[in-house]
């Protein structure tokens, strides 16, 4: 998948608007990367200001995060995110919300935005991590690794699937890095398997402590509606640029439909955003993979993109591009859940 026009934002001028009661600022993007690096050059928090900015944007913005080149966008002020603030206060609470540390100090609060998915539960696993960093190359001099990337797209896809009220497990865990917005993210080796368990070094071993841990909660949850999704990032030849493809039992037909639903989803994006390249990505049955073919809740297998090619590592190493990646699986999750069925095992 190739997201263009997400490079470094320089604005032209600054103006103020008005708007109800708020005075704000407004800006034009001439050139620009994402929403936290324009509230960055700002002087504003990215963190705290963020959701206000979306809400704000939200009829202006490409893929729901992405900002156009050349139109005009209003920045939160500190008056008027601390209104929205004492208006929440004061209004029925219509959206609790409820604190994740594992996202991070600043992505822990994760406000329920509805329950359109209260009742189906999600394991979620990240390629990699502990021991092994799965694919690695260098990026600016950098070394970077696969475990890190997924893991963050993870952790995002969860906050959006809690935000829609759904149970989620996070299969791989590292409790000191969260989700985090830099293109850079620093290697380690300190991951754990859920909820605390040490992740073997041998690589059966590995997948198989997974795929005990997701089956034993899929028992659990008997009766519910259960879906797996595992996120890697593809390591072919250097030169070889791929759009996000997904992978789904060969028996399993509500595995086949939700990777189905997620790649149909993607398939409208570029529709949209990117109406002069065909999107490649493809869905199709890969059992011999060991989480695919030993996992019993319906599930998809995503790669999204080569970290060894320089037009995927954009779609990678971007921030704002892995939001957008989160987004539209949890878009394409969505709709899987209002047309699925609990069904049995697979």
């Amino acid at each position: 998948m190739k997201i263009k026009n997400i490079v470094v934002v320089v604005f032209s001028f600054v103006v103020v608007v008005a708007s109800g009661q708020d005075a704000y600022i407004s800006v034009t993007a001439e050139k620009g990367d994402g929403v936290y690096s324009l509230l960055r050059k700002q002087g504003i928090d990215p963190y705290g200001t963020y959701d206000d900015f979306i809400a704000l944007n939200s009829e202006n913005l490409r893929d729901s995060v992405h900002l156009y080149e050349g139109r005009t966008y209003l920045l939160p002020t500190p008056d008027s995110v601390s209104n929205a603030n004492k208006a929440k206060e004061k209004a029925p609470i219509l959206e609790p919300s409820v604190s994740y540390p594992l996202f991070g100090e600043a992505y822990s609060e994760v406000v329920i935005k509805n329950t359109l998915l209260k009742d189906a539960v999600y394991y979620l696993i990240s390629g990699h991590g502990g021991p092994d960093p799965g694919a690695m190359t260098t990026y600016g001099g950098t070394p970077i690794s696969e475990d890190e990337y997924a893991y963050d797209l993870t952790l995002r896809l969860a906050r959006e699937l809690l935000a829609h009220g759904a149970t989620v497990y996070v299969i791989i865990q590292d409790k000191d890095d969260g989700i985090r917005d830099e293109r850079i993210l620093k290697m380690d080796r300190d991951e754990v398997a859920f909820p605390d368990k040490v992740i073997p070094l041998n690589q059966t071993a590995r997948l198989k402590q997974r795929v005990d841990i997701v089956n034993e909660l899929h028992k659990k949850h008997s009766g519910q509606f259960q879906r797996l999704i595992v996120t890697h990032v593809d390591s072919r030849s250097k030169g070889q640029n791929i759009d996000v493809f997904f992978y789904h039992h060969a028996k399993s037909k509500n595995g086949k439909k939700l990777a189905e639903s997620i790649h149909n989803t993607f398939k409208a994006k570029y529709k949209k955003y990117q109406p002069n390249r065909t999107y490649t990505g493809t869905f199709q049955d890969r059992t011999s993979l060991y989480l695919v073919k030993k996992t019993h809740p319906a599930m998809t297998f995503i790669e999204i993109g080569n970290i060894r090619n320089g037009k995927d590592q954009k779609r990678i190493l971007e921030p704002d591009n892995r939001q957008a990646l989160a987004k539209w699986i949890s878009e394409g999750v969505i709709k899987d859940f209002e047309s699925g069925e609990i069904g049995p095992i697979r």
